[in-house]
């Protein structure tokens, strides 16, 4: 029996929520048809997806690797009912669109071959810079759109945003780690690990002030601009990191496991958002692209197209 579309969006619904309970109550269904749907899904595969032990659920390897291609598919799908619900191929045009650095490998790329699919005939030119100088450019004309972090967006009188993903801060440990076992983790428990910090956009500065702002003095091993650097060093034993579920993956490049954990408290959240300027007359493109960010937004909440 080949897979459906229903046992997909329960699939990814379950590894985005990291739980079958909560992901039923985000697809607001019973648990046991989550249950059931992804046990028939690993059926039709043959491999397991999830390590089931009794904390919850964990994605395997192979389940980590059929998410990208589940994910394309449902999106895929999202295509083409757009095709042939009034949004039709439009003509050409032009679209300035700026992105930020630690959205530009996992947030624009899939929204950007989406858009491209639904207007091939569109000119796009895009610009990667941090968020003060996007601002400036979006203020100036000079950008459409900006795809960027908004959780601390400076001028918004003249900028109007729109959240796209909320993603929250959550632990990452090398497998094995002690704290990985452990029920309840906070962040006294953390602030005499090395730390592995990451540098683009205002991560650091959300880690500094939350850690300063608990009396806590980390002790940084290792500062990078590059994501992957991160997952190799906390992977290795180097340290760990507190970083959003935005960037998080199981694994290195080099295939070693990275453990996630939550963390008692109040922590920041980082919101991804389109950012545009206030009043202006936007764009054909712009509206566009809008919508289809608008479109992704819904598919990744799982609107029950499928149900």
């Amino acid at each position: 029996m080949a897979f459906t579309l229903r046992q997909l969006q329960f699939f990814v619904a379950v590894a985005e929520q990291g739980s079958v309970s909560r992901a039923a109550q985000n697809l607001s269904i019973s648990q046991s048809s989550v249950t059931e749907a992804v046990k028939e899904l690993e059926g039709d595969l043959g491999v397991e997806l999830f390590d089931r032990h009794p904390r919850g659920l964990t994605i395997t390897h192979k389940g980590h690797q059929f998410l990208r291609h589940a994910t394309k598919i449902l999106a895929d799908v999202s295509d083409a009912r757009r095709t042939f619900s009034g949004h039709q191929e439009r003509g050409g045009g032009r679209l300035q669109l700026g992105v930020t650095s630690l959205v530009a490998g996992y947030v624009l790329s899939d929204l950007l071959a989406r858009y491209r699919r639904g207007f091939p005939g569109v000119e796009i030119g895009a610009i990667e810079d941090n968020g003060d100088y996007l601002e400036h450019l979006l203020v100036g004309g000079e950008l459409d759109v900006a795809v960027m972090v908004i959780s601390n967006l400076r001028d918004r009188m003249a900028l109007q945003a729109e959240i796209l993903e909320v993603s929250p801060y959550r632990l990452w440990l090398p497998l094995g780690h002690p704290l990985s076992s452990a029920d309840i983790i906070g962040i006294n428990d953390i602030v005499t690990e090395p730390l592995i910090m990451l540098t683009v956009d205002e991560i650091e500065e959300n880690t500094g002030k939350l850690l300063a702002a608990l009396g806590a003095r980390p002790h940084v091993a290792f500062r990078t601009r590059s994501v992957e650097a991160v997952r190799s060093l906390v992977a290795t034993g180097a340290g760990i990191a507190l970083l959003p579920d935005l960037v998080y993956r199981p694994w290195s490049l080099e295939g070693d496991r990275i453990e996630s954990r939550d963390i008692s408290g109040s922590l920041p959240v980082v919101q991804v958002g389109m950012v545009w300027r206030r009043g202006s007359g936007l764009t054909q493109a712009a509206r566009d692209f809008i919508g289809v960010a608008q479109g992704q937004r819904m598919m990744r909440r799982l609107g029950g197209q499928a149900r």
